[in-house]
C-alpha cells in the first residue's frame, strides 16, 4: 500500500514541480522568456513518516506567444515511480493558468497563480489531490519547494539547471 500511496503522491509532486519551474529571472517581456530548451535536476521527498527518497527530473520547454505561452513535457523517476507529464501553460499580467495531464495514469488539472520577479507561487490541482508551490529562479538554476495538502507527502526541494 505505501508504494501505490507513494507513487499516487509522488505523481502530485511531481506535477506540481512542473507548473512551478515556470519561473524566470526577469518578467518584464515575457514570463517564459529563457526557459525554451532542456532542464535537469533533483531532490528530495519527504514523507509524513518520516521516510525519503531521492527524485530526478527531465524537461523540455517550448515557448511562443513572446514569451507568455509555455508547452512543457516533464519526465520524473524515485525508487518507487515513473511519470510522463504535459502541460500548456499562459502568463498574462503576472498571472499564470493552465493545463496539464499525465498520460500513463490519466490525470489532469488546473494551475494558477502569480509570477513576480522570479519567483512563482501556484496552486495545482486535480481531482482528489492540490498542492502549494513556490519557485525561484536565478539565472540557469532553479529550486523548487512544494507542500501537498492531504496527503503523506510532507514537502518536495529540487534543484534544477538549465542544459
Amino acid at each position: 500500500m505505501r508504494t501505490h500511496s507513494a507513487a499516487r503522491l509522488l505523481s502530485v509532486v511531481v506535477l506540481s514541480g512542473s507548473f512551478a519551474m515556470l519561473s524566470t529571472t526577469s518578467f518584464a517581456a515575457g514570463a517564459f522568456d529563457g526557459m525554451a530548451g532542456y532542464w535537469d535536476g533533483s531532490g528530495k521527498v519527504e514523507l509524513s513518516d518520516g521516510s525519503a527518497e531521492r527524485i530526478r527530473c527531465r524537461a523540455s520547454y517550448a515557448v511562443a506567444g513572446g514569451g507568455r505561452l509555455l508547452q512543457q513535457t516533464l519526465k520524473c523517476a524515485s525508487a518507487s515511480a515513473k511519470f510522463d507529464i504535459t502541460s500548456h501553460v499562459e502568463e498574462s499580467g503576472g498571472r499564470i493558468s493552465g493545463t496539464w495531464t499525465e498520460a500513463s495514469r490519466n490525470a489532469n488539472g488546473q494551475v494558477t497563480g502569480t509570477a513576480r520577479g522570479g519567483r512563482v507561487d501556484a496552486q495545482v490541482g486535480g481531482p482528489g489531490f492540490s498542492a502549494a508551490l513556490s519557485v525561484a529562479t536565478r539565472g540557469a538554476s532553479q529550486s523548487v519547494s512544494i507542500v501537498p495538502q492531504g496527503t503523506n507527502v510532507r514537502n518536495v526541494s529540487v534543484s534544477l539547471r538549465k542544459r
